[in-house]
């Protein structure tokens, strides 16, 4: 028998797992999400990705701006739900909300736990250099992603990898893994594994003021910085004859010299110790570009020096 569910998730990352569940027949009984956040140059209110979809597939949409009190756990047990799929959602789940459900509510998570517990698992993984990533579903307690593991699946994070290539691919991997997980789970087979507590560290939502590019540390930290933050919210600079630059993609460059000088006529780049090449480049309200297609525009001479 398919399993009735409620799914709360908010951003892009959610929706394959939504796709998936509902496409394997389990009964989506209810889909909860943020409500429409301002968006664009007039801040007209945008639903989420989520929302878009659940309307789409014709699934009730519910938008609180919290589930504490009462009120919001009766209004979850109503819905007569035998578990809750989460991923991404965005609103902590009292302990109120996690009983409401028989069987549990199951988090996707994005990073091998304990490690990147938190808002920005990918980001913070791709800017410390980490070698390898993954998703794991988690049975939820009450505790910041602290709870017992029923599956995962590990993958590398390549050495010029951005956060955007990770989380396509982590997105698609993980609705199949929660497909599977919910299987088990609607059998009665699915095992879970205490998190260890050794190793633990915390994803910090990304702050604007972190988003500046700093030419003095080592290439190899303003590489991970730069494709970390690839493509929301961007890592910046400015370039001369432009204003603020967001930089996407970057590799490897050979040379050095002060910090931010620019070395040839490829757009590379002096750091604190060695330099990076500059890939992917986007202006403000502009479409991203090669670095070739952004010095047809702007001209970028070498020995020049960036902010």
């Amino acid at each position: 028998m398919a399993l009735r569910l409620v799914f709360m998730g908010t951003p892009e990352f959610a929706v394959p797992t939504l796709l998936e569940i509902v496409g394997a027949g389990h009964e989506v009984v209810a889909v909860y999400t943020r409500a429409p956040q301002p968006a664009g140059r007039g801040l007209a209110l945008k639903p989420s990705a989520i929302a878009l979809e659940a309307d789409r597939l014709g699934r009730s949409i519910y938008t609180p701006k919290s589930l504490r009190g009462d009120d919001a756990a009766a209004a979850m047990r109503a819905h007569g739900a035998d578990a809750a799929v989460v991923v991404a959602y965005g609103l902590i789940l009292p302990k109120a909300i996690l009983e409401a459900f028989p069987l549990g509510c199951f988090n996707l998570h994005a990073s091998l736990l304990p490690r990147w517990r938190g808002a920005a698992p990918i980001h913070r993984a791709v800017m410390s250099g980490d070698s390898e990533t993954g998703v794991m579903v988690m049975k939820m307690e009450e505790g910041l992603d602290t709870g017992p593991i029923a599956m995962a699946e590990r993958v590398p994070i390549g050495p010029d990898a951005t956060t955007g290539d990770l989380h396509n691919a982590l997105a698609r991997l993980g609705a199949d893994l929660m497909l599977r997980a919910l299987a088990a789970l609607e059998k009665g087979t699915l095992q879970l594994t205490p998190q260890s507590a050794a190793g633990a560290t915390y994803a910090n939502k990304i702050d604007k003021s972190e988003t500046r590019i700093d030419w003095a540390q080592p290439w190899q930290e303003v590489h991970n910085h730069c494709r970390g933050l690839s493509p929301f919210p961007g890592a910046w600079c400015q370039l001369a004859g432009a204003d603020r630059v967001k930089i996407l993609r970057t590799t490897k460059g050979a040379g050095d010299g002060p910090p931010g000088r620019v070395l040839d006529d490829k757009l590379t780049i002096a750091c604190g110790t060695g330099a990076v090449r500059l890939l992917e480049l986007q202006r403000a309200s502009g479409k991203p570009m090669t670095a070739d297609e952004f010095l047809r525009g702007t001209s970028v001479a070498p020995a020049s020096v960036l902010s």
